[in-house]
């Protein structure tokens, strides 16, 4: 089961390493990540970063989905990582052993025309994609959808944080 995809555009660093996983108490780690699985370099980098202990995997989102839909895993506690909403998005709309999606850090190394983007919260910045990726996150009722930074705190529901946008819009 996945307790909780996070998204992060960092992936895996101190404060994943050091305090989700531990929060979280996850022994399998998985970087769904399409650039990440085909770059060594990536790889190496995530593996260092990886508390000693805890197993991980790097896949491409379509062959992460495959290892969630997988029999065998339907026991194992697994923490998933991307760094895109729209990755989380994908993976949530096609697996159902799924209990959260954080959307916890993103969009603060998006090229695309900051004129377009909006500031969902002081974490989350979207570009019109991750935006429409988020708001069919939010709609997806059987998977919990918040931003938390760190276990400390507060939740803020995606749905609540997307209906204040919105108001805000009008």
């Amino acid at each position: 089961m996945i307790v909780q995809i996070r998204v992060d555009d960092r992936l895996i660093h101190g404060q994943v390493a050091m305090v989700w996983t531990k929060e979280l108490n996850a022994p399998l780690i998985v970087v769904a990540n399409d650039e990440a699985a085909k770059n060594e370099v990536m790889k190496m980098t995530l593996k260092m970063a990886t508390p000693s202990g805890k197993k991980l995997l790097i896949r491409s989102v379509e062959e992460a989905i495959e290892v969630f839909n997988d029999s065998r895993g339907k026991d194992k506690r697994i923490f998933v990582l991307t760094n895109s909403v729209s990755d989380a998005n994908k993976i949530a709309q096609n697996v159902q052993d799924i209990e959260a999606v954080n959307v916890a850090n993103v969009g603060r190394f998006d090229k695309s025309d900051k004129k377009t983007q909006v500031l969902l919260c002081p974490s989350v910045q979207l570009n019109p994609q991750e935006l429409e990726a988020t708001r069919e996150l939010a709609d997806l009722t059987r998977v919990d959808s918040y931003n938390q930074v760190l276990p400390s705190n507060a939740r803020l529901s995606l749905t609540k944080l997307l209906t204040e946008l919105d108001k805000g819009e009008k």
